[in-house]
């Protein structure tokens, strides 16, 4: 039999340009070789009008896009076993409807 091969270390650091930022709006944009996240902030002068400020861009392989995707999944399912529910608000305060880009 062959032992199970040990996992690496793994050392997670900030480069000098990490930043944190807030986005409550996200846009995914796919290609055969990448997804790409945009993550904004929509803001609403009227009900009529809503504007979003995109700020940033994340490129993921498709394997990482699954893996975010499994990730993101399991961590909702726990946050919701201890505050329960999220409900989603119908998409009818003004923001654009029609496919995901």
């Amino acid at each position: 039999m062959n032992p199970t091969p040990q996992q690496p270390q793994i050392n997670v650091t900030q480069s000098p340009e990490f930043r944190e930022s807030y986005a409550n709006s996200v846009q995914v944009r796919v290609s055969v070789w990448d997804f790409q996240l945009v993550f904004g902030l929509a803001s609403s002068e009227s009900p009529e009008q809503v504007t979003i400020k995109n700020h940033d861009a994340v490129y993921l392989s498709p394997q990482q896009a699954k893996a975010l995707w499994n990730v993101l999944g399991q961590n909702l399912a726990q946050y919701e076993q201890a505050f329960g529910p999220l409900v989603l608000e119908p998409q009818t305060h003004g923001f654009p409807q029609g496919p995901v880009h």
